[in-house]
């Protein structure tokens, strides 16, 4: 006899009673997620023996909005949740999913990315780290930078090259590097805008043991490729509510998120502060200006575009579709949106909006929107990267010519 198909109100009945049978906002957070990992609900799209209740992938939502709506504590944010933990799911192998899933899920674990270098952003290929293979484990020299939250994670997700003598997308790796270890060293980077929520990692002989690969030795590029479609089309750090009631669980989850978050404090910045520009227009007498209006207008008109294009995107991943290109269309947009809302800013405050300090236009928020903005178009791939991928993946378009594409890299010309 077949299982019954699952439907978005058998699922919405089935986690709600389980929530109103099992949350216990008295235990602690690691007890409370282990009891919700081990149930199924906390990636309810995932196959049962990965801790999972092979849902259709609507599901996660679905579940997401019914742990919120009950006040029950959820899943931990981060790059584990984002980005690590389902990359390993994708590609294993079950070695790695068995030792890392569980714990990222539960939160025990916390991630870093370990992708772009100096030489090597918008070019990732073009990577020098490196790792080789010395008995039962993998010893890695280079540098990384850009990598958020790097200073208090468990693990980070590396790619690495292994090969020198075969064209630059075959020669990479993906590894897990353990961070707490003589060989890594992390260096906190000051922000233009006062913040400091970057990093670079230093690796000097630092050892990965050697089954912490991910997918297979030379597949890294792929692997990676599987962690960016999962970045751009995660929409953002969005902080969840405050939890209402009290409970041990409640108050280490709000302590958890305080900590995480306290690192995109400047991401509303970054994406322009769209919310402040009519108040601000109202602060400056300006609101009745006609050009004022009209530029306010259009960038709301932008914006609403940009907002049901990533409705489109998160549609297209319930229905169970991989991520794919549509999240550099949704990333360009959400660029498009940061740079009018900076322009539309500047063209209300003027020279106002360079000043700092509690005296100046929300408290120096519109100076911080300003030198914030341009960080949008190169987090997580430049915006001409994005166009790339749009042009290639979605109009059809020649790939950009790579001359180097074909040689070993060992002879290739960089940095």
């Amino acid at each position: 006899m077949s299982e019954v198909t699952p439907t978005p109100e058998s699922v919405r009945a089935e986690v709600n009673a389980w929530i109103a049978e099992r949350w216990d906002p008295t235990l602690s957070l690691q007890a409370w997620r282990e009891l919700l990992v081990d149930s199924g609900w906390g990636a309810p799209s995932w196959e049962r023996r990965w801790h999972g209740r092979g849902l259709p992938r609507w599901a996660n939502q679905i579940v997401a909005s019914e742990l919120a709506s009950a006040d029950a504590v959820g899943m931990p944010a981060g790059g584990g949740m984002s980005l690590a933990a389902p990359t390993i799911h994708a590609h294993g192998p079950d070695e790695l999913r068995e030792q890392f899933l569980r714990r990222t899920l539960t939160g025990e674990y916390t991630w870093c990315q370990l992708f772009s270098e100096p030489g090597a952003g918008s070019d990732l290929a073009g990577l020098t780290t490196h790792a080789v293979l010395d008995g039962d484990r993998w010893i890695a020299n280079g540098q990384k930078v850009w990598n958020t939250s790097a200073h208090h994670a468990d693990f980070g997700i590396l790619v690495a090259r292994t090969n020198w003598d075969v064209p630059k997308h075959r020669g990479l790796t993906y590894f897990v590097l353990p961070m707490h270890q003589p060989g890594v060293e992390v260096r906190p980077l000051k922000q233009m805008n006062h913040h400091a929520s970057f990093n670079e990692v230093f690796m000097s002989d630092a050892v990965i043991p050697r089954e912490y690969v991910v997918g297979d030795v030379g597949s890294g590029w792929a692997v990676a490729m599987t962690t960016l479609a999962f970045e751009r089309n995660f929409g953002g750090v969005s902080r969840p509510r405050r939890s209402v009631g009290g409970g041990l669980a409640r108050t280490e989850a709000d302590h958890e998120a305080k900590e995480f978050f306290e690192t995109y404090q400047w991401y509303p910045q970054r994406a322009g502060r769209v919310d402040l520009v009519v108040e601000h227009a109202r602060q400056r007498a300006m609101s009745s200006d006609p050009v004022v209006r009209h530029e306010i207008a259009t960038l709301l008109s932008v914006q609403r575009v940009s907002g049901w294009t990533a409705e489109r995107g998160a549609a297209a991943r319930a229905l169970g579709r991989a991520p794919g290109a549509e999240g550099s269309l949704g990333k360009l947009s959400l660029s498009i949106v940061a740079r009018r809302a900076a322009d539309v800013h500047s063209l209300i405050g003027g020279a106002t909006g360079m000043l700092d300090g509690d005296t100046a236009p929300f408290g120096g928020m519109i100076a911080e929107v300003l030198v914030s903005v341009p960080g949008q178009s190169i987090a997580g791939g430049t915006d001409e990267i994005q166009h790339n991928i749009l042009g290639e993946k979605i109009l059809g378009l020649a790939r950009e010519p790579a001359p180097d594409k074909d040689l070993p890299f060992r002879g290739v010309p960089r940095n």
